[in-house]
């Protein structure tokens, strides 16, 4: 059974920073598209960022684009959200997602909930102003 645990959310001023962290059970990742989400109150959840199955291919939306970075270790099963210079407009639950129903090998892009398999419970982003 794979399970995904993020953590390392929190409360922070806006022009900070945030690490999250992604780690993967059940099964290696290392063969596995895999993406961040993220879910404000009211709203539809939407694409963060994604990496191919052996970092050589990010995809950012945006207004995250220049500030966020995604990166990925497969020998610890572990995938990283880096965030920098947040804004108020960041704050949201955000999750990490993995796609195990395919190998990665043609890196496609993947930004639709549809494309994930597997989902992490989440962690909560608040960024005051």
């Amino acid at each position: 059974q794979v399970q995904l645990v993020e953590s390392g959310g929190g409360l922070v001023q806006a022009g900070g920073s945030l690490r999250l962290t992604c780690v993967v059970s059940g099964r290696p990742l290392s063969n596995y598209h895999m993406g961040w989400f993220r879910q404000a109150p009211g709203k539809e959840r939407e694409f963060v960022g994604s990496i191919s199955w052996n970092g050589g291919r990010t995809d950012y939306t945006d207004s995250v684009k220049g500030r966020f970075t995604i990166s990925r270790d497969n020998a610890k099963n572990t995938l990283w959200l880096q965030m920098n210079s947040l804004r108020p407009e960041d704050t949201a639950v955000y999750y990490c997602a993995i796609d195990i129903t395919q190998p990665d090998w043609s890196q496609e892009q993947k930004r639709r909930v549809s494309d994930y398999s597997h989902w992490g419970q989440g962690t909560q982003v608040t960024v005051s102003s």
